[in-house]
């Protein structure tokens, strides 16, 4: 067998090096094309928020007894909602919601507050405008950079 032959034909072998460019976020020359590849393919950046949010209210219902009932999306969908049923008032009024005491993020200030005040589709729309915000150009900017996310000049991600 010869040198640069395929062992089963003795064959020569062509090969060819094909260089592409890519970019950081920064350097693209197009950043729009990197936020369209993005929103079209990635539809997961946002279900982060969504489990934060049930894990919240898992925990709620845990402290306070009685049933948490939900159906929750990233986008807005006509089913979604959040109950509460048969739980402790008095448990829930005394829970401070500025010291996070469920999980210690965000969703624990949103969700007591929301129940106190009895206005609980607060809690969806913010879930929704959080989502919204993730899908920004200046937030998928910044999840790139985080990332090290390459793109070709298409906007593809590499």
């Amino acid at each position: 067998m010869g040198r640069g032959l395929h062992p089963r034909t003795n064959m020569g072998i062509t090969m060819r090096q094909i260089t592409t460019t890519v970019y950081t976020i920064d350097e693209h020359p197009d950043k729009a094309k990197c936020f369209e590849w993005i929103r079209d393919n990635m539809f997961h950046l946002g279900e982060y928020q969504v489990d934060e949010l049930r894990l919240t209210l898992d925990k709620l219902s845990e402290h306070i007894g009685g049933t948490v009932d939900y159906c929750l999306s990233q986008y807005p969908d006509r089913d979604e909602h959040i109950t509460f049923k048969d739980d402790d008032g008095y448990l829930l009024e005394e829970l401070n919601a500025d010291e996070y005491p469920l999980t210690g993020c965000f969703w624990d200030v949103e969700v007591i507050n929301a129940l106190k005040k009895g206005n609980l589709r607060a809690v969806i729309d913010t879930l929704h405008d959080c989502v919204e915000h993730i899908y920004s150009d200046e937030s998928l900017e910044e999840i790139a950079e985080a990332n090290g996310w390459e793109f070709y000049g298409t906007g593809e991600l590499l």
